[in-house]
């Protein structure tokens, strides 16, 4: 587990923070590890709507790598429980949520995250709160796009081995049976296999049409490297790993034509005059671009310093905001549906193959019916 410091904090405290309210929202992502990227993305979000603070309030933040252990998460809630904590921006890993939710619960302290692990806000445990849409929503959109949109009823299913492939690989199964479609093959991925070609292999001896991924941004940029050099002509749909510009980066254009993912926005897209001047803010502020884990999370924070804008002083007042409120993000609109999944919406993007921006082709809203 390793701490950073970032000279962007520095601007987040006031002159006048003796008067201004205290905020104090620990960052405690993965940084290392299978998940850098996505974990980047996270803190990268975070810290964009730190630095865009409300007016009043002095924000402070700790950042702390996690990597991939469940231990360093729960070593690094717990040094930061020796403070005033208004929130925790809490890793997006599923085995890490897992072991930080006791902790979270004991020690009465929200946590903001944008884990897509289902099972984290199937505990009973009212201090969690999801800002990115869980497995139920998005692999709602994932399949309702392979059956629906694309007239496919027998996909190949390749997941991850980690929480977030099971759970995800669990609910695509559901909705496809839901829809009348027959996987004819699925098959579970290490994150740390080196060659996926004999998946591939053996996923397209059961004739599929099409093949449908669950992985995290190296395996999915690894599975369609290897798919597009073995000559493979039949759609691929992704998880939302692949919309993500860091993983579009591992890949040719010509390597993407077809592919496409489903996800919860894709910022680099463009759509709206805040979501464009969110990507040319983070484009400034990272010189990378943003994704939707990132988009996530900066909504996910901005709800929480609303929130304290709004008189909320307390750990325990912020999670009740949280709890009962509603808050128009630049993603989606964000609401409870009493377990903490806040977000409800997803979308599918493809690759033309001749850009490594995705177009967004699909809109899934308010899946759950929560958003009124």
């Amino acid at each position: 587990m390793r701490r950073f410091a970032f000279p962007i904090l520095l601007s987040l405290l006031a002159a006048g923070a003796a008067h201004a309210q205290s905020v104090n929202v620990p960052v405690l992502v993965p940084l290392t590890g299978f998940l850098s990227l996505e974990g980047t993305s996270q803190r990268n979000g975070a810290l964009l709507a730190l630095k865009q603070a409300p007016a009043g309030l002095s924000v402070t933040a700790d950042v702390v790598d996690t990597g991939t252990s469940p231990e360093a998460a729960v070593t690094a809630l717990e040094r930061a429980a020796g403070k005033p904590v208004t929130a925790v921006v809490a890793s997006m890993l599923g085995t890490q949520m897992l072991a930080m939710l006791p902790l979270a619960k004991d020690y009465g302290l929200p946590l903001v995250t944008v884990s897509g692990t289902a099972s984290i806000t199937e505990q009973g445990n009212p201090w969690v709160f999801r800002f990115f849409p869980g497995d139920a929503v998005t692999k709602a959109a994932h399949a309702r796009y392979v059956v629906e949109e694309l007239g496919k009823r027998r996909p190949a299913v390749i997941y991850q081995t980690t929480a977030y492939g099971q759970g995800g690989k669990a609910q695509l199964m559901e909705q496809f049976r839901a829809l009348g479609a027959t996987p004819v093959f699925e098959e579970g991925v290490d994150t740390s296999a080196k060659d996926l070609l004999p998946v591939i292999t053996k996923a397209l001896a059961a004739k599929p049409d099409v093949l449908v991924l669950h992985l995290h941004s190296a395996p999915t940029a690894l599975f369609i490297r290897q798919a597009a050099a073995h000559g493979v002509d039949i759609p691929i749909v992704a998880g939302s790993a692949m919309h993500q510009p860091s993983t579009a980066a591992l890949l040719e254009p010509a390597e993407l034509k077809g592919v496409c993912a489903e996800t919860a926005a894709s910022p680099v897209s463009g759509g709206s005059p805040e979501v464009e001047a969110f990507t040319a803010a983070y484009r400034s502020a990272f010189n990378a671009e943003p994704d939707a884990f990132a988009l996530a999370q900066y909504d996910g924070v901005r709800m929480v310093l609303d929130a304290a804008a709004k008189g909320a002083r307390t750990a325990g007042q912020v999670r009740d905001a949280l709890a009962r409120g509603t808050h128009k993000g630049l993603a989606m609109t964000y609401a409870s549906d009493g377990k903490g999944n806040m977000a409800h919406s997803a979308v599918i993007v493809c690759y033309d193959g001749k850009t490594r921006v995705p177009v967004l082709v699909k809109r899934y809203d308010n899946l759950t019916g929560v958003v009124k």
